[in-house]
């Protein structure tokens, strides 16, 4: 789990912020990835589209820009309608993890002292 220091702390040293913010990229990553093979796994079943037209329809939904094949089931329908709302809780929860470190950081520098900078060069 990636923990951020208190605000009674010292400011990371920037190695150490990069190595955090590659963690948090990383995990990002790994969200985007499960939710992807979810919506693939789940037009291939429901709407019995080959792999390909899965990958593109999951994909697309997930980035927002939404279906490409038309879905003539109402399973098909159902589970596009379910994974069209999961995918925007999943673009919300991976720009949260991918900005908090840096949001963090300069949250963390506003409520510094000047002598506590000298570290940082």
């Amino acid at each position: 789990m990636i923990m951020f220091e208190s605000k009674n702390q010292n400011l990371l040293p920037p190695h150490r912020f990069r190595r955090r913010v590659a963690a948090c990229l990383g995990l990002a990553g790994l969200v985007v990835a499960v939710a992807l093979s979810i919506g693939v796994l789940g037009y291939h079943y429901f709407a019995q589209m080959p792999w390909i037209d899965a990958v593109l329809n999951a994909t697309m939904i997930l980035t927002g820009m939404g279906p490409v094949n038309p879905l003539l089931t109402a399973p098909a329908k159902c589970f596009a309608s379910g994974y069209a709302l999961f995918s925007g809780l999943v673009l919300i929860t991976v720009m949260a993890v991918v900005l908090a470190p840096v949001l963090h950081r300069m949250l963390h520098k506003l409520h510094l002292d000047e002598d506590d900078f000298k570290d940082e060069a």
